[in-house]
């Protein structure tokens, strides 16, 4: 389904090109792993900016020592990557962008909202047009074009009656959407992937956010959340986060 070389065309994209001709500064979040990261570079790549990603250390460490200087010594053009992890350099951001306002003058990525960072004590409201990602889409894992609108109202869409998916789409609902689990071929590879997901990453962004006393029962939450979402007709009781 997916090559571990090929790098898949984003619908995203142009959406953040035209954000960048007007936005000061561009957010575009989403969970780990969808590929943030990959999209602003090659974005970026094409504009001639500068890339930081605060999961450096000595990065993060600066930022967070100096953010006033840090943010001061950037390029005018600069991605600042998984910036979450450093919610004191907003202000920054702030007096930078209203000291000489100019389009595209920053990417940000953030795998968590980062409006919702406790620490966060500016949002660059009005400063910054904001952009979710999602894992790939199943026309953007197929090269395709999402026409499905298009021929809902253009009354194309076809209503007759067609050979049910069946396995193929249980296959393509449980493979998701991730370019790393999708670049894995076995199924039972993708499921290892999905697991170590929730196990490093997930926690990872709650030890971000927030301090829970109980960090092991998380995934049990997810467990109840994916059960609930799914229509499982398991009892509240058997599906108790704590039990």
């Amino acid at each position: 389904m997916l090559g571990a070389a090929r790098t898949i065309p984003r619908l995203l994209a142009p959406r953040l090109g035209a954000a960048l001709r007007d936005s000061p500064a561009v957010l575009v979040h989403g969970s780990r792993q969808s590929g943030k990261t990959t999209l602003v570079r090659i974005v970026g790549e094409e504009r001639d900016y500068h890339y930081v990603t605060f999961d450096n250390d000595s990065v993060r460490t600066a930022a967070k020592a100096d953010p006033i200087g840090f943010v001061a010594r950037l390029p005018n053009r600069s991605i600042l990557d998984e910036v979450q992890r450093v919610p004191e350099i907003f202000t920054s951001l702030k007096a930078e962008i209203d000291r000489r306002r100019t389009a595209g003058r920053f990417i940000l990525t953030g795998s968590a909202n980062v409006l919702l960072v406790p620490q966060l004590v500016d949002s660059l409201a009005g400063r910054m047009e904001i952009l979710r990602l999602h894992p790939l889409a199943q026309t953007e894992i197929e090269g395709a074009s999402p026409r499905f609108i298009d021929h809902l109202f253009r009354r194309k869409f076809k209503t007759s009656l067609c050979e049910p998916l069946g396995s193929e789409l249980a296959r393509r609902v449980v493979s998701g959407g991730y370019p790393a689990a999708l670049a894995r071929r076995p199924a039972l590879r993708r499921r290892t992937w999905y697991r170590d997901y929730v196990d490093t990453q997930i926690q990872r962004d709650v030890r971000d956010l927030s301090r829970l006393r109980s960090l092991d029962t998380l995934p049990k939450l997810i467990r109840l959340a994916a059960a609930y979402t799914a229509g499982s007709s398991m009892s509240q009781t058997s599906l108790h986060p704590l039990s």
